[in-house]
Order: C-alpha cells, then structure tokens, then sequence
C-alpha cells in the first residue's frame, strides 16, 4: 500500500504540472488520435488560413472578422479541452463537438444578419439576444475550461453588477440596465465580447503567435542556442548565461514565457544541472530569462499589442519604451548566475565543446532575414498588421526558396532562380500588386517547385504544421481576450473604472509610492488566477487611470501595469512559469519561485523607477537624463544581485547584504539626496570588497 502510494504520487504532482502548463500553452495538449485528431488539425489549419486570408486582403468588415475569430476559438477549446480538467483526451466526445460547432456556427450572424443589426443597432430582437446569450454562455465555458474559475468569475460577477445596480450600496450604485441593454453591448457593439482585446488578437497578435511558430519550426530554436553557446558557453558559469541569452533571443519572436520555458528550458536546465547548478536555481534561471521574453522587444507579449491599441499610440512607441527595462531585466537574471558561477565556482563547456558563432550564422541567415525585416517595418512607421502579414509572407517564402535551392546542383542555377524570382516581382510591382498580395503570389509560385524537389514535401508538411501550431497557441490568449471583453464592456456601460481609480487615489492618500505598491499588490494577486494578457486588461482599465490621475506618464502608467502582470507569473504561490520549469527540473515549484524572484529582481524595481524618473523608458529627449538613470539602473542592479545571491567579489555576510541592499533601494527614488547617499553608499561598499579580496588573496583563502 505505502509502495503504490509512493509511486502515485509523481504521477498526480506531474498531472497538476501538466494541468497549468496546458491551460496556459494549448499546444501542449496530447494530440488526439485518429479521426478527432484530424479534424482538429483540419480546424487548426482552417484557423489560421482565415487569419492570414483576412489581414492579407481585408475582405470582411472588422465585427464580422471578431465575430468569426471568436467561433473559431470556441471550437477548438471545446475540442481541445474537456469538461473536466484531469486526464488526457484521446478523441473529442460528441457533446463537446457540438459545443464547439455551436459556437463557430453562431460566430456567422454577424456575417449573415450584417446589414440588418447595423439598422436595428440599439434596439435588438428577441433572436438577436438569444444568439447573444449563448455566445456569452459559450465563452464563459471555454474560458473556464482553459483557465479555471478565476478568470470566469471575476468577469461574470459585472453582469448582475450591471443589472441590479440601482439596489447597490453608496459608491457602487448607478441606474441599473435591462437584460438586453447587457447583452447589446456585450454581443452586438465593439465594446463587449469583440471589444478592442479581440481586436487585437484577430489581427496582431495572432499573426506574430503565427510568425513565431514558422521560425521555431524552422529552426530558430536550435540557431539562438548554437549562437548562445559559441558566445558564452564557455565562460564561467556559461550554461546558465546561454539559458539566459537564448531565452532572450527566444523573445523577439516568441511572447509566451511558459512556451520559452517548455522549448528553451529542455536543453538549457539539464545543461546547467550537469555543469553543477543546483536543479532549483537551474529552473528559476529558466522560468525568469523565459517570462522577460514578454518584455523583449520587438515581438512582446500580447498585451504590448493591446496596450498600443488601448491608448492609441503606435506599437513601436511601445517597444521603444520597453527597450531599456527589457535590457536591464536580462543583464540582471545574466549578472545574478554570474554571481552564482562565481560564489560556486562553477565553470562553463569546453571551448572545443561550444559550437561556432560564424557557422551557425552562415547555416541559418535565411531565418534571421525575416525578423529583420519585421524590425525595420515596426520602427518605420507601418502597422503591426502589414508587418505581421510581410514577416510570415516574407518566413514561408525564405523556408521555400532556400529548400528550393539546395536542391539545385551548379551555384549558376542557384543565382539563376533567385534572379528570375526578383524579376518576377519587379514586373508584378510595376502591374501595380499591393506589396501583401505580391508577397504571397511569390510563396504560391514556390510551392509549384517545391513539391518537386528532393525534400520539398517535407518542408511544405512543416509549414502547414506550423498553421496548426500558431492556431493551437493563440487560443489561451484569444479566450482571454473574449471574456475580458465583458469586464471592460460592463465597466464602459456603467462607468465603474473612473470610480474604483478615484478610491484607488483615495486609499493611498495621494501618496504615488502608496499608490504604486497597491498597484503592484493588485497584479500579483490578479496573476494569481489569470494569465499575463488577461492581467494587464483588468488592471490597466483599474489602476493604470489613477497612476495617470496623479501625474505618472501614460506610457508609463500602462507599462508599470504590464510588468507586473508579467512577474506575476514568477511570483509564488502560483507561478506558472516556474511551475513549467519544476517540470524539466524536477525540483519544488515552490523553491522554484522563490529563487526566481530573486534573479528576477530588476523586474521588481525597474518599474518603480521608470516612474519615478520617466526617462528610464525613454519618455525624454534629453540623451543625458537617460544615461543618468541608466547608470543608476545598473548600479542598483548590481547591488541587489549581490545581497540577493550573498557573493560580490567575496562572499557576503547578512550584514554586508543588507548594506548593499539598502544603497540600492535609494537608486529607487528620485529625490537627490537619496541619489547621492546611494552613491556614497555603493563606493564604500566597492571599497571594502575591494579590501576583503585582497585580505583573501593575503591569507591564501579563495576569494
């Protein structure tokens, strides 16, 4: 009895490892056997071919567009995910097919009924609110099923909200809406259900979900570890230093930090682990480099896309405001396992072990291409749609060609075919093709080849792959973004978001730090039971408006919310990223997030001083006011990975810790006298490592 106990239990630990794990990253889930696995394929390729269709030629109106992204989400979550979620799925039982077909079948009235619901818009039928009832049934459903309750419950309780609210107590009452009041807003206008976060997520952000899953398919997983080894695999402590700079790379296409882990994280913690990492710290190092993939320019996590849209400013001024704390977020996690290396003494592969830079480059320049060319569309004005839609056209026809002509013997005929591609679309840009439609005539003429060459059929079964793929990830996110629709929809029809931020304004007595811990506070509990996405919609409709009341910039106030949406998922008890990481690791999740934490560090402080000194996300024009805050950055980062990991130069005790700890809690504010204290600070605490390192030295003891 004890023996069988024992050894159920793993098993029941990596069940709820494998719970979380699926909700947050659906294309975890096992693949489905048989004739249920096909259709689902079918569907998910279906999916993302509409996606693609619909951003490259625009041929249906935006609510229509919604309305169908939204179907097809509801099917493939109620395929994908059972009415319980314990246990593996092997096939999809006939109820949730017809959930599922419900949904996507309803998700065509807009489509259908187009224009009669815009000349009876405000006064519904009774069809209209049956339709809508069902439809906001069906996504309440698939958001538990995907998330649990959390997300479900704090979005329902706004509709009984809504309807009762003449019977509320003083500060919360307003005059109360009927029943089809709710359900117009929430299913037939643009502030509801298909309100600006399903906006987003049928256009940006399931096009850069898409655009990620061609290049890891493609091999961009393996180039960023090749490149990350040959750079730093060979330093001391390097395993964990290629953990973090491949993880980092893995951000710029990728903004899921739970996917990072799962894909990065399979090669980097055994690594680390073999080269003496304790599994704990391997895993929080993983977990934390993974969720500041969010953070990295140029692709962000989905809520970067809302927010742009939120506050309607372009994406690149987002991305450039996220430049910097991106950076000193990844510098920090990098500084704080070069500490660890050091006080373990722990030593990177051997040089001849690391793979070469150059090469790695020269066998993968064609994936590079792509995510240049998505960079300089973003920074020159472009919308993130036509950049989307160009770096997936730009992707599968880079795949293809390159395919193409390593199949082709003599370089003359190599050049020969490159040559004939660039002039046939110099003659289709003189016909006049709009640079969308061009780029995916270019893919269509390479798939004739392709399907001829040795290897070709299997880099075209890659690539349809890939449209499953895309299609499987975008569906956590895409729920979220349908029911937090109702949340914002609600807090639209009765203007509660002006009145929770003036209480938030009242609570902190008008003190900004005050304001800015109970902000903090508000997103970690959130992240608790929500996923990152989710998290920034309900706080930045909250509290990003009393941080902008009391002065903050709105850039700033908005991304002072994202981030901690983001560390929300290194922050125990939940802490999914790490939770995913604890999977590979073997180690406690618990410990896992806790030690994450720590190396994640700057993803705490950061925040507090970009508000403080706005500068820091570069809301300035002056270059000196940001190399200011900048050193500061760096100082405090340094003097928090050193109380945090209790190693500098030297070994530190509690005392020296806490010293170096408080200099770097004053870099925090901006008052100048804590400035230069924190300076005065940091030189005696440099000068008496510098003098213990020496006394080490002396003595014969290792420093």
């Amino acid at each position: 009895m004890n023996a069988s106990s024992q050894a159920a239990a793993p098993k029941t630990a990596d069940d709820k490892i494998r719970q979380a794990i699926d909700r947050e990253n659906p294309s975890t889930v096992v693949a489905f056997e048989g004739v249920s696995g096909k259709a689902v394929f079918a569907i998910a390729v279906a999916f993302s071919v509409f996606q693609i269709w619909t951003a490259a030629f625009n041929p249906l109106s935006s609510l229509v567009v919604r309305s169908v992204h939204v179907g097809f989400l509801l099917l493939m979550t109620f395929a994908l995910f059972g009415f319980r979620s314990h246990g593996e799925r092997r096939s999809v039982p006939w109820h949730d097919w017809l959930l599922g077909l419900t949904g996507f079948v309803l998700a065509f009235y807009h489509y259908v009924f187009e224009a009669d619901l815009i000349q009876r818009s405000g006064d519904p039928t009774m069809t209209d609110l049956v339709v809508g009832a069902v439809t906001i049934a069906l996504v309440f459903e698939a958001a538990r099923r995907i998330m649990g309750l959390a997300l479900p419950i704090i979005c329902g309780v706004f509709i009984p909200y809504a309807l009762f609210g003449r019977h509320l107590p003083f500060g919360l009452a307003h005059r109360g809406y009927d029943i089809d009041q709710v359900i117009d807003t929430l299913f037939l206008s643009t502030e509801g259900i298909y309100g600006t976060p399903v906006f987003v997520s049928s256009t940006f952000i399931f096009l850069f979900i898409l655009f990620g899953a061609f290049l890891e398919r493609a091999g961009m997983i393996k180039l960023f570890n090749d490149v990350s080894l040959g750079l730093v695999g060979h330093a001391k402590g390097g395993p964990a230093k290629v953990a973090v700079i491949s993880s980092g790379f893995m951000g710029t296409i990728n903004g899921s930090g739970v996917a990072n882990v799962l894909t990065t994280g399979q090669f980097t913690i055994p690594l680390m682990m073999r080269f003496g990492y304790r599994p704990a710290f391997a895993g929080a190092v993983e977990a934390t480099a993974s969720m500041g993939g969010q953070l990295m320019p140029p692709v962000m996590g989905a809520a970067a896309f809302i927010m742009a849209e939120t506050i309607g400013v372009p994406f690149s001024d987002i991305a450039i405001a996220a430049a910097i704390p991106a950076i000193l977020y990844f510098g920090s996690a990098f500084w704080m396992v070069h500490l660890e290396a050091g006080k373990r003494n722990l030593v990177g592969l051997p040089k001849d072990q690391c793979p070469s830079v150059s090469r790695a480059l020269i066998e993968g320049w064609y994936l590079i291409l792509p995510l240049a060319a998505l960079v300089y569309l973003l920074f020159s004005g472009f919308t993130p749609l036509f950049a989307g839609v160009i770096g997936i056209a730009a992707t599968i026809a880079l795949i293809l060609g390159t395919r193409i002509v390593g199949a082709i013997g003599p370089m003359a005929l190599r050049v020969a075919f490159w040559v004939v591609l660039g002039l046939i679309a110099a003659a289709l840009w003189r016909m006049g093709w709009r640079t969308e439609h061009l780029a995916f005539a270019l893919v269509g003429l390479l798939v004739i080849p392709c399907l001829i060459v040795k290897g070709g059929r299997e880099t075209l079964a890659m690539l349809v792959q890939s449209l499953a793929d895309g299609a499987k990830n975008a569906v956590g996110v895409g729920v979220a973004c349908a029911l937090v629709g109702v949340l914002i929809g609600i807090l639209t029809l009765t203007g509660l978001a002006s009145s929770l931020a003036a209480t938030i304004f009242e609570l902190s007595g008008g003190n900004l730090l005050v304001a800015l811990i109970l902000t903090m506070l508000a997103c970690i509990v959130l992240g608790t039971g929500l996923p990152t996405t989710a998290n920034y919609i309900v706080t930045a409709a909250i509290a990003a408006p009393a941080l902008l009341q009391m002065g903050v910039p709105l850039i700033v106030s908005h991304m002072f919310v994202f981030y901690f949406g983001i560390m929300a998922d290194l922050t125990p008890p939940v802490a999914l990223a790490a939770l995913a990481a604890s999977s590979i690791c073997r180690a406690g999740h618990m410990q896992v997030g806790f030690i994450a934490t720590r190396i994640a560090m700057a993803g705490y402080v950061v925040p507090f001083m970009a508000v403080y000194s706005p500068a820091l996300m570069l809301q300035t024009t002056d270059p000196l006011a940001v190399a200011y805050i900048l050193l500061k950055a760096l100082i405090a980062i340094g003097l928090w990975g050193a109380a945090a990991i209790g190693f500098f130069w030297t070994p530190l005790n509690w005392a020296e810790r806490a010293f170096g700890a408080a200099a770097a809690f004053l870099f925090v504010l901006a008052l100048p006298v804590t400035d230069e204290i924190g300076f005065v600070m940091t030189a005696v605490f440099l000068l008496w490592q510098r003098y213990r390192l020496r006394s080490l030295g002396r003595s014969g003891a290792p420093a």
